[in-house]
């Protein structure tokens, strides 16, 4: 039962048949609204370039595989911890597997047809453990993480609407904190690739990838029926109305994710666009960037003073939202519903704060900070999701204890 604690519970339950046809006007919104969304983003906004407009419709299409695969994080380790059903983490694997093998070249060459080309590579040390602890927390409390956020707002969801808000404000406030957070021990960045050499580095993390399946199938892990096409043949209707196999949403991320980086330079992150859009309602409310050390260095300061549409991350998230919505309304499924208890809410509001503040001192979330930065051969996105596992163990207690209360 859906108690409105975890939406994502009831979302990554075991696939259910192909729902009927949507209705017609369902359908009419749909193709309307995203004709009409297009056509803004790709003719009416002039300082648009090739570069936004590539990253919005690779956004778009992100948003449509996360919504019609139900491809969340935090729904996959809470069946795992819940019910020991490893299909969402089989598919986590897949897509880290693939995306490793393409980055590496890619990352090792440094340039594409002129396009510089960077990793997500960023220290260890006691904040970034501690944040992606309290990410780790925040996942189960709120229900999503960041990219699941994101495709679940565009599916309808207002819960995770009110989450996404305090997501933002939990960034931007961890962003005041984060110079002192930086005098805390760590290591310097460190990246595989690097050390010692993209061929050793890559078969090593292939390598523990087989190590944590493994891992995984002795601890009682098992596969589910998500993952492909079971007991039925492809029909074209799926591609409307869902549900996608895991592991076809798992290998269209990481192309997707490759293709952020060829076209952005660096690889696919979320929760940089929530930090900056907490800063500009902050600075919109009388809120003074010289104040603070981190919004007066030259990267966030630049991207302070600019339009949204200049910033990649942005673009990206405002496809995923879009793009899970087309899905939505084309299926029959987009119907908003104006309903939270107060404990709902509740978990809401702290869930999205703690996954913020969490997100920012970690240098990012699942998708920045662990699949790109794994991708990226650095060490911090071993040591990521280590924290992070820890700290879905921890949330998952929490909301139980708070189910049964």
């Amino acid at each position: 039962m859906n108690d409105g604690l975890n939406p994502d519970i009831n979302m990554t339950a075991p696939r259910v048949s192909i729902q009927s046809p949507p209705p017609q006007k369902l359908l009419a919104i749909g193709f309307v609204g995203v004709g009409v969304l297009m056509v803004m983003q790709l003719s009416a906004v002039p300082q648009m370039t090739f570069k936004g407009n590539a990253l919005f419709v690779i956004g778009l299409a992100m948003g449509v595989t996360l919504y019609h695969a139900v491809y969340s994080f935090t729904g996959a380790y809470r069946r795992f911890i819940v019910e020991r059903d490893m299909s969402g983490i089989t598919a986590q694997l897949v897509m880290l597997a693939v995306t490793i093998i393409a980055f590496a070249p890619l990352l090792n060459e440094g340039a594409v047809f002129g396009q510089r080309l960077g990793g997500a590579i960023a220290p260890v040390g006691v904040a970034m453990m501690f944040g992606a602890f309290l990410f780790g927390v925040g996942m189960q409390v709120a229900g999503g993480c960041a990219s699941g956020t994101l495709f679940t707002v565009g599916g309808g969801s207002v819960r995770m609407m009110i989450v996404l808000v305090f997501f933002c404000a939990g960034t931007f406030l961890g962003s005041l904190h984060q110079p002192w957070w930086n005098t805390l021990p760590r290591f310097p960045a460190i990246a595989l690739g690097r050390e010692w050499g993209w061929g050793v580095a890559t078969g090593v993390q292939l390598a523990m990838l087989l190590l944590i399946y493994a891992a995984l199938r002795w601890m009682g892990g098992r596969n589910g029926d998500g993952l492909w096409f079971r007991g039925r043949a492809f029909s074209w209707r799926d591609l409307v109305h869902g549900p996608w196999p895991l592991l076809v949403a798992a290998v269209l991320l990481a192309g997707l994710n490759v293709a952020t980086l060829l076209v952005a330079g660096h690889p696919w992150s979320v929760t940089w666009g929530y930090t900056l859009w907490g800063a500009k309602v902050a600075t919109a409310l009388g809120w003074d960037p010289a104040s603070s050390a981190f919004w007066t260095a030259s990267f966030p300061q630049r991207a302070l003073d600019r339009s949204l549409l200049y910033d990649t991350v942005s673009l990206l998230n405002v496809g995923i939202i879009l793009g899970a919505a087309m899905a939505a309304s084309l299926a029959g499924r987009f119907r908003p519903v104006v309903k939270l208890s107060l404990t709902g809410l509740c978990s809401a509001v702290i869930g999205g704060l703690v996954l913020g503040y969490g997100a920012r001192l970690a240098y990012g979330c699942n998708i920045g900070a662990f699949i790109s930065g794994v991708a990226s051969s650095s060490l911090h996105g071993w040591a990521w999701i280590v924290a992070a596992a820890a700290g879905n163990v921890l949330g998952v207690k929490l909301m139980d204890r708070v189910a049964r209360s």
